[in-house]
């Protein structure tokens, strides 16, 4: 096994062929009173974009944490474990209500997760801008 830290950007191909495989995951959000607030989740990373997303209801805890902190994003984190294996993906969450981004998340996600999801008429994306990435992998 390798650990260690990633270019988010440019990861190494073991560390991206794990973000690849069917795992479920979780997304950190801070609570305004800075508190963390875990959930389970299905994240995709996008290498190429310096991008994760995850698709969410406008009126859940999570993406109200995001946009409780205004413009320059929530700092988040996105784990998955499998056994001794995990991967974390950090960077700044925005919140997207933009019908192509929320398409391209859905569209990534049925890729990842062999799974279209149920229509939303509520639903976004967060996609968090990655500022960083490591594993044990």
């Amino acid at each position: 096994m390798t650990s260690y830290a990633q270019d988010p950007g440019a990861p190494d191909p073991s560390y991206l062929s794990f973000w690849r495989e069917r795992h479920l995951c979780t997304l950190t959000t801070p609570r305004p009173d800075g508190t963390p607030h875990l959930v389970p989740v299905g994240v995709t990373y996008d290498p190429e974009g310096r991008l994760a997303r995850v698709i969410a209801s406008r009126t859940s805890a999570k993406v109200r944490h995001v946009l409780a902190a205004g413009e320059e994003g929530a700092a988040v984190a996105v784990c998955q474990v499998a056994g001794p294996r995990w991967a974390t993906l950090e960077g700044r969450a925005r919140v997207s209500t933009d019908p192509e981004r929320i398409a391209e998340a859905v569209r990534r996600y049925a890729e990842r997760y062999e799974r279209t999801p149920a229509p939303n008429p509520l639903r976004v994306v967060i996609e968090i801008s990655l500022t960083g990435a490591m594993g044990r992998f």
